[in-house]
């Protein structure tokens, strides 16, 4: 399983999302899921179009966000 550095979008309630640095992202054996890990972050899996494995160019561009997206699973 690759391990790879991460950028993870999150958005809080109403507030602004952003993408977020200092994960570490691997490919879950669902497809289109990944677990991220960060040593301050309890480890989850998310979905992929949560994650990039580029720097964005644009902090609070918001990914492609799929309807009734969820958006973590355990």
């Amino acid at each position: 399983m690759e391990r790879k550095k991460a950028w993870v979008w999150f958005k809080g309630g109403m507030a602004e999302g952003s993408w977020v640095p200092g994960f570490i992202a691997s490919h879950d054996q669902e497809e289109g899921i990944l677990l991220i890990e960060r040593s301050d972050f309890v480890s989850c899996r998310v979905p992929e179009w949560r994650v990039r494995f580029e720097e964005p160019t644009n902090e609070k561009e918001c990914p492609n966000i799929p309807k009734n997206a969820i958006w973590k699973y355990i």
